[in-house]
């Protein structure tokens, strides 16, 4: 997958050569291609921004550098620009971008980019919570995280999304690691009773309990799903209607 990325601040996206993402950069298995907008300025003072028509606050990424930037290095796919106003970034829309050969994300500063670059790309937004960041760099990195980990052979062999809880429907389960007992607390005893059967009977539970209790709205599209389960299972879950 090659993801394009159009910014006045490349340097921040150092963290994604890092870590598993590095890893599959390495591996060429994601291709990511940064380009600085600023380098396709045509003002004097490398500027490339401009006070908004109609007057208010802040400034606006002016249109003529966005679109330069973005002919001149061949960006193509589908446009993303990370934006508070757009759809909520999801497990499913994040499983819908790693389908695509190529996406091409567009950060924003000031008050926002001109609204006619994202008329002639096309651009969706895509937004990562109901909150305003200084830039659309962190959110940009959010996206590619949660996009990269749906990609076949980015995640590590022994590491699947689809064992992950959340987008089962249901927050995680506690984890614990050694030692079994640290300054009087304790390791669960089933965790080490060596029944798996019990133990994922145990987690899933745990799943449930946590879910109902930080996110009933989850937990609620949880039972409305009317998932497969056991007779165990059932009892389980009818405890926590």
């Amino acid at each position: 997958m090659k993801i394009n990325i159009l910014t006045i601040f490349p340097e921040m996206f150092t963290p994604l050569r890092m870590s598993m993402m590095g890893r599959a950069i390495d591996k060429e298995i994601i291709e990511l291609s940064i380009t600085d907008i600023r380098d396709h300025t045509t003002d004097r003072h490398n500027r490339v921004d401009d006070t908004p028509y109609g007057g208010g606050a802040g400034m606006v990424m002016q249109v003529q550098p966005i679109m330069d930037a973005y002919d001149a290095t061949g960006c193509g796919g589908r446009v993303i620009y990370m934006s508070p106003r757009g759809r909520l970034l999801s497990g499913e829309l994040a499983r819908e971008l790693s389908s695509e050969s190529e996406i091409t994300i567009l950060c924003g500063h000031y008050e926002g980019v001109d609204q006619r670059v994202l008329d002639r790309l096309g651009a969706e937004e895509v937004s990562i919570g109901d909150y305003v960041l200084t830039g659309g760099e962190l959110p940009a990195m959010v996206l590619i995280d949660t996009v990269a980990r749906f990609i076949d052979g980015v995640l590590a062999g022994e590491e699947s999304v689809s064992d992950e809880s959340i987008y089962s429907g249901l927050l995680e389960y506690p984890q614990y690691s050694k030692p079994r007992e640290y300054d009087g607390d304790e390791v669960p005893e089933i965790l080490l009773s060596g029944n798996h059967g019990e133990i994922d009977l145990w987690r899933w539970e745990e799943s449930l309990k946590l879910t109902k209790e930080r996110r009933p709205d989850l937990f609620e599209a949880y039972l409305a799903s009317e998932p497969k389960l056991s007779k165990r299972e059932r009892q389980i879950l009818d405890k926590y209607r």
